[in-house]
C-alpha cells in the first residue's frame, strides 16, 4: 500500500502545534508562511480531514487535527531513532554484544552502567550469560563474549579492578547450628552444606571446585538464589555473597560465627576477553563500566 502522506508534512503539523500557530511555526522551521500553508491544505486533500481552522486572526489545530497528531509524534520519534541507529551502524557500531557476568558479583554494578549506555546507544542489543567457575574463564579464555565479568584474572588476559564479594556462612534461625557460639570445621562435617554446581562442568569429567567442601553431605543448586531458598527451607549452611544479604530479608537468618572462617573476600574484575578486536559499542560499554566501578570503589 503507497503511502498519501510524508513525515515532513507530519512534522510540519506537529510543529504548529508547538509552536501555536502556522506563522510562530514558520519561524521555527525556516520557511514561508505559505509554504506551511500549502503542505497543510495537501494533508487535508490526502487524508480528507480538516486540519487548520481560523481563530480570530491565527490559524490553529482543529480537533481532529489534535487526534491524528496523538499518533504522528511517536511515529516521527521513531523515524528520528531509525536515522540515530542507522548512523551507529554506518559507524561500526555492533547490533548486539555479549555480557558474561560471574554469578558472585553483584548485578546492580552491572544493569546501572547499562542504563548509561542504552540512554546513548539506540542500535545495539545486549546478551548477558550469567557463569561460574569453569564457565567463567571459558566466556574469556575461548572469547564467547565481549565483555566478562570474572572473579580471578584468567591466564594471558588484561583486567581491571571492578569490585569486592564478601562470601558470608549463613542457616536458618531454626538451623541446629543457629545455636552454637562458635562453630568449627567438626560442626559443619555432619552437617548438609549447600553448594552451587560448576555450570561450566556440566557433561564434562573435570569440574572446578572453590573453598571449604568438606561436609559429609551436600545439597547442590544451580545458583544463589536456589540456595538462598535452601537456607530458607532450614536445609543446610551456605556461604551467600553480602550484597545479595543486603538484598533479602534476613529476619529468619543467622550469620554463623565460623572460627577461622565467618567471611572471605572475592574480588571481581572487568576484562575485554577480545582485546583489540573489541568492537566500538562493547569498548563504550566497558568504559562506562569502568568509570562506574572506580567511582564506587573510590566511595569505599
Amino acid at each position: 500500500m503507497k503511502l498519501r502522506s510524508t513525515l515532513e508534512q507530519w512534522l510540519t503539523l506537529v510543529e504548529v502545534d508547538k509552536a501555536g500557530s502556522i506563522q510562530a511555526a514558520s519561524n521555527t522551521l525556516n520557511k514561508s508562511h505559505t509554504t506551511l500553508i500549502y503542505a497543510i491544505k495537501k494533508l487535508e486533500n490526502q487524508l480528507g480531514v480538516s486540519l487548520i481552522k481560523v481563530e480570530g486572526r491565527k490559524s490553529v489545530l482543529t480537533e481532529h487535527a489534535k487526534t491524528l497528531l496523538r499518533r504522528a509524534v511517536p511515529m516521527l520519534d521513531q523515524a528520528r531513532e531509525l536515522e540515530a541507529i542507522g548512523a551507529q551502524l554506518s559507524q561500526g557500531m555492533e547490533s548486539e554484544i555479549t555480557i558474561s557476568i560471574d554469578h558472585l558479583c553483584c548485578r546492580r554494578w552491572l544493569y546501572r552502567p547499562l542504563q548509561t549506555f542504552f540512554a546513548n546507544n539506540r542500535g545495539t542489543s545486549v546478551q548477558i550469560r550469567e557463569t561460574n567457575l569453569s564457565s567463567t574463564q571459558a566466556a574469556v579464555k575461548n572469547r564467547l563474549a565481549d565483555i566478562a565479568i570474572v572473579n580471578l584474572p584468567v591466564e594471558n588476559h588484561l583486567a581491571e579492578a571492578f569490585g569486592v564479594v564478601s562470601m558470608i556462612p549463613v542457616v536458618s534461625r531454626h538451623h541446629p547450628l543457629a545455636g552454637k557460639e562458635l562453630i568449627g570445621n567438626d560442626d559443619l562435617l555432619t552437617e548438609t552444606q549447600i553448594v552451587i554446581r560448576d555450570l561450566g562442568a556440566i557433561d564434562k569429567p573435570e569440574e572446578q571446585n572453590v573453598g571449604w567442601l568438606k561436609s559429609q553431605r551436600r545439597l547442590t543448586v544451580d545458583n544463589f538464589d536456589h540456595a538462598w531458598q535452601a537456607v530458607n527451607a532450614g536445609l543446610g549452611f551456605c556461604r551467600i555473597p553480602d550484597h545479595m544479604l543486603e538484598e533479602l530479608d534476613t529476619s529468619e537468618i543467622v550469620r554463623l560465627p565460623l572460627q577461622g572462617g565467618s567471611r572471605y573476600q572475592v574480588p571481581v574484575h572487568l576484562v575485554a576477553p577480545k582485546g583489540g578486536q573489541t568492537g566500538i559499542a562493547a569498548n563504550l560499554l566497558y568504559d562506562i563500566l569502568l568509570a562506574d566501578a572506580c567511582e564506587r570503589l573510590n566511595q569505599g
